[in-house]
């Protein structure tokens, strides 16, 4: 048994912060499947990644050019999306049979300048479960303040949402809210609770990588000891609160009439600081009814040396002490946490809006050659 099938063991599902076409076609995602890999997770950077930086998408742009030279890059980049979240989802659809539906997920975004638009938000996620078309994607929505009605709006209908950029408590609790909120609309109208499915996925190793900035420049050698440890300190509390809630009176009926709880995913897991361990935010949050999505290396580390052992709630003084300290030390968390999500939605639109400039390249390429030599 591997280190990540011992997670899965544990409660802990390991999902792949990656997609590419390459990964699906040269079988490279079956391989982890078989591996223990339980679910794919994407994001508008992994997008630019794989589609920027590789040729693997260029019939399929050329096939769209052809039957349409004007189209919008937009709509290439919905296509080029969906064919790889829809291989994928065939790829894990085995392990969501088998798990009746906890795995198997591929996640699938909203783009970035939706984020502050919850009808916009809405519509777009009905067209992508549409457009994808599998029982076992996540349709991806940033929980930003006008997320939550979109949010409720979709569990209500039925849909698979996996909630993203969470990085505080309070949010937290409002999307875990918002979540609980759309099941009890179902009940209201006899809707089944079953087969709907949903992921909370709060970012992790960006917290230490601003905390750790500010206390270096408060003075870094008075602050050495808690620095690389706001994050996990952080993502502790989350759990408290996901035990809390879904452990909770009001959850109890949904949970009688077949609602999952909206599993905690822990995200931004790959270490940014060198001097940190490779697993630091793998090992310390381990726990059932937990996910954690992690880049290519880092799967690659769990497989070589990860440490599976239940952690994610060890020493829950210490880490209440840590964010104890870090507001003595003048390190607001709240100004820390609403930073980063603000961040996060403009380093996705920056991600997208790249993506976007090289589809409009890439079509007037292929248009151009289409053109015959008068």
């Amino acid at each position: 048994m591997n280190n990540v099938q011992r997670l899965n063991q544990s409660g802990q599902s390991i999902w792949y912060d990656n997609i590419s076409r390459s990964i699906i076609t040269r079988g490279e995602l079956k391989k982890m499947v078989e591996e223990g890999l339980t679910g794919v997770t994407s994001n508008p950077t992994i997008f630019d990644k794989s589609i920027s930086g590789s040729k693997d998408y260029d019939e399929q742009i050329r096939e769209l050019v052809d039957a349409d030279p004007a189209v919008d890059a937009a709509e290439i980049i919905r296509a080029l999306m969906v064919k790889d979240i829809q291989m994928a989802c065939d790829v894990l659809k085995p392990v969501y049979d088998r798990t009746g539906g906890l795995d198997g997920y591929v996640s699938i975004e909203v783009t970035p300048s939706k984020a502050r638009d919850t009808q916009g938000t809405i519509e777009e996620v009905r067209e992508l479960w549409t457009g994808v078309n599998r029982k076992n994607v996540m349709v991806k929505i940033p929980a930003t303040r006008e997320g939550l009605p979109a949010i409720e709006q979709m569990i209500y209908e039925g849909r698979n949402i996996n909630v993203t950029l969470i990085f505080s408590v309070e949010r937290y609790r409002e999307v875990a809210g918002a979540y609980i909120a759309g099941l009890e609309r179902r009940v209201k109208e006899g809707k089944p609770l079953a087969g709907v499915a949903s992921v909370a996925s709060v970012f992790v190793s960006r917290i230490d990588t601003l905390v750790d900035d500010m206390l270096a420049k408060k003075d870094a050698a008075t602050y050495k000891t808690l620095m690389g440890r706001a994050a996990v300190a952080n993502t502790k509390m989350v759990y408290q609160a996901f035990k809390e809630i879904f452990g909770g009176q009001r959850f109890s009926s949904l949970r009688a009439g077949g609602a999952r709880v909206q599993r905690p995913l822990w995200g931004s897991t790959g270490t940014k600081n060198p001097s940190y361990s490779d697993l630091l935010y793998v090992d310390t949050l381990i726990g059932p009814d937990t996910v954690n999505t992690v880049p290519p290396q880092t799967y690659a580390a769990i497989l070589d040396h990860g440490e599976p052992a239940l952690t994610v709630e060890s020493d829950l003084g210490g880490a209440r002490k840590v964010l104890s300290d870090l507001a003595a030390a003048g390190v607001d968390m709240k100004v820390v946490l609403q930073k980063l999500e603000s961040d996060g939605v403009a380093a996705f639109e920056k991600s997208f809006d790249g993506l976007y400039k090289n589809l409009v390249e890439k079509r007037e390429q292929f248009a151009q050659a289409d053109v015959p030599n008068s």
